[in-house]
């Protein structure tokens, strides 16, 4: 018998995040679920921060001062903004997790795309509101 001539097989290898942030166009359901993976690490890692300033906030009256003149500062206000970004952004994710698990139907690749977009409007509609409240807008 004739020897098959065998094809090399394909070699997969993992690839990094800068393969996937330039080579790759990731569908607004992907992204959305990267960016909920991030703001959970961001929540995460920012938590003894979060828990002090809860702290400052709630003890008494002259922690609560204390708690406003820190919180004067700007670039707390953008921490506290990013992370007040990374609050919605998580639950509007979270949520979209939870409806797409209690419904199949949810599961498609169009309602996939579908709801993206709406975690996506809704997150930012949300964070600007919370911006505007922390720079005093209203």
């Amino acid at each position: 018998m004739a020897e098959a001539v065998k094809k090399p097989r394909p070699e997969f290898r993992n690839i990094g995040i800068g393969q996937i942030l330039s080579a790759y166009r990731l569908p607004l359901a992907g992204r959305v679920s990267i960016l909920h993976r991030v703001s959970g690490a961001l929540l995460f890692l920012f938590l003894p921060f979060l828990l002090y300033l809860f702290d400052q906030s709630l003890t008494s009256e002259l922690s609560f001062e204390v708690f406003k003149a820190f919180l004067s500062n700007i670039i707390v206000k953008l921490v506290v903004l990013v992370l007040g970004w990374a609050f919605l952004l998580h639950f509007c994710a979270g949520v979209r997790h939870l409806l797409m698990d209690a419904s199949h139907n949810l599961s498609t690749k169009e309602n996939g795309k579908k709801t993206s977009v709406v975690v996506v409007i809704v997150s930012s509609i949300l964070t600007i509101a919370f911006a505007a409240k922390l720079f005093g807008v209203f």
